[in-house]
């Protein structure tokens, strides 16, 4: 298989970002709308959201009511992307969610998932553990649950959060692409993309990576070939 067929997609992204899950099943949609004979290799980067949150979160109303000025302001965000959601067949039961998690411990199990090579895997249960089961990702016995049924190693896993490693690189990776917000995708290194886009834009960007840099024009950012923020 030439290198043409052949497409990389690292996303930024943190597994407490609603749209994150959004952007996820569309960019699935797209995978699976090109044509044959394409293969795509997706890596997920880590973005903390609320770096300085406590490890073992917040009171999950007190922490949104704070940062959206009330909880009615939150509940109609809630519900904006919960439409949003349905559409995409994701179920967001914000009324099983009761604290905001610290999501570093979770971003350190993803770098492990993709040296396995199940990143994919435990990023969806993650998702769904957090949005759609309402599940304390902070909460170490619950996120090893998590991750163990998505098929890591389980004593490996508790041995990584036992340690002191860190995702200082991998979130470097994300930062030096000049990620302010999430998602954040980045397609074959030179076409990037923020927000949780649509399917046609995705297929757009597909293309518009397979071409030389400098006739991949319009509808996205692209990034500098040296690595710095991108140019829309």
């Amino acid at each position: 298989m030439s290198d043409s067929n052949i497409l990389t997609v690292d996303i930024v992204s943190d597994v407490i970002c609603p749209w994150c899950f959004v952007g996820k099943r569309r960019l699935e949609r797209a995978i699976k709308a090109l044509p044959g004979g394409k293969t795509v290799q997706v890596r997920w980067l880590p973005f903390q959201l609320n770096p300085q949150m406590p490890p073992g979160g917040m009171n999950r109303r007190e922490y949104r009511s704070a940062k959206f000025g009330s909880w009615q302001k939150s509940q109609e965000l809630d519900a904006q992307v919960a439409k949003v959601g349905a559409t995409e067949g994701i179920t967001f039961a914000h009324d099983l969610m009761e604290r905001t998690p610290n999501t570093f411990d979770a971003h350190r199990l993803i770098a492990l998932a993709a040296k396995e090579g199940i990143q994919d895997a435990v990023v969806e249960a993650l998702f769904k553990g957090y949005f759609s089961e309402g599940q304390d990702i902070s909460n170490r016995a619950i996120l090893l649950d998590i991750v163990a049924k998505a098929g890591l190693d389980r004593i490996r896993a508790e041995s990584l959060l036992n340690s002191k490693g860190d995702i200082h690189e991998e979130e470097l990776d994300a930062r030096r692409l000049g990620v302010s917000g999430v998602p954040f995708f980045v397609i074959n290194g030179k076409v990037a993309m923020s927000g949780a886009r649509n399917v046609t834009d995705f297929l757009a960007a597909f293309e518009q990576a397979s071409e030389p840099l400098d006739t991949a024009e319009g509808g996205t950012c692209r990034l500098d070939p040296a690595g710095g923020k991108p140019t829309c």
